[in-house]
């Protein structure tokens, strides 16, 4: 064999390169710098809002074998609670017939008593109609994903709701899709309304379930009272069902009581939900306070030196 066809290049064990240690620690930095970039300058969210789109059909479309399978088995099983339901909700028609009745009558009267008052009219709350379509992947938190998004009008703070109360509230929007807190999450809270005593507070998430915090230990709280929404943050309309007082704990050591609550809405299995707009959308902006008149700001000045 002539020299000149040989191959002179070192075997691939003998060739040197960058050092494993030398790239780890390369790629160790390089990591923590965009988590670090994406924290403060949220360098990031394009790429997510972009990912979120492009990976929504793809989602939807990984969905569908399992619906189909939990749907035919659904489908087998409901034809008799179809017709169970449809028999009860024949006898609930004809019981609710009179409540209706008297329903128009009391909205007829409640419409003169207010133009009698001068009173404005209530504030129509405008909602639309969505679906959830998964749980959010963080296991330290409950959130859920619905597909309606900007595109669709919603906007942050939008509260979420269903047949049976408030579930919780937009606070991430994408083009698509939304992000919902739901009411049991550690980072959730809501003003509320005592039905029983008209008294107001304030119901925060912790994780498994809610609490009723800042309530002095001898308020009038009782196991069973219903809390609603005030209608005083200008986000939920008023009237809404939020949870009941399970527990009522009054502590001599300390001048709070630990009260623990239930959702009314139960947000496992939900399947379609009502987005709302918020109440602030709706509302007159602020007055400005008035201007200071400058001989009592003068006295004013004078007053602090």
């Amino acid at each position: 064999m002539p020299l000149g066809t040989l191959d002179r290049t070192p075997p691939p064990f003998f060739r040197q390169g960058t050092s494993a240690f030398t790239k780890l620690v390369f790629f160790a930095a390089l990591a923590l710098f965009l988590m670090v970039a994406d924290a403060r300058l949220r360098i990031a969210e394009p790429v997510r809002d972009a990912l979120a789109i492009v990976l929504l059909p793809v989602q939807r479309a990984l969905a569908v074998p399992v619906e189909l399978a939990f749907g035919g088995a659904d489908y087998l099983r409901g034809l008799t609670a179809a017709r169970d339901a449809e028999r009860t909700a024949r006898e609930q028609l004809a019981q609710s017939a009179e409540k209706l009745a008297r329903a128009g009558a009391l909205a007829e009267e409640n419409t003169r008593l207010r133009a009698l008052l001068e009173l404005k009219p209530a504030i129509a709350v405008r909602s639309q109609a969505a679906e959830v379509l998964y749980e959010a992947a963080d296991p330290f938190s409950r959130k859920v994903i619905i597909d309606r998004g900007q595109a669709q009008g919603v906007v942050a703070g939008s509260p979420v709701v269903n047949q049976d109360g408030v579930l919780g509230q937009v606070t991430r929007l994408y083009a698509l899709t939304a992000e919902v807190t739901l009411l049991v999450d550690k980072d959730a809270a809501i003003p509320v309304l005592n039905q029983r005593t008209q008294q107001r507070g304030a119901a925060f998430g912790v994780g498994s379930g809610m609490e009723l915090r800042f309530t002095s230990a001898n308020d009038d709280v009782q196991v069973g009272d219903a809390l609603q929404t005030s209608g005083v943050d200008g986000v939920y309309p008023a009237g809404l069902p939020v949870a009941k007082v399970v527990s009522v704990e009054r502590r001599s050591e300390s001048g709070f009581a630990r009260i623990a609550l239930a959702p009314t809405a139960r947000s496992d299995g939900v399947r379609h939900v009502l987005v709302l707009e918020p109440l602030a959308l709706q509302l007159p902006p602020r007055p400005e306070p008035p201007p200071v008149a400058p001989e009592l700001a003068r006295r004013r000045g004078s007053g602090r030196r």
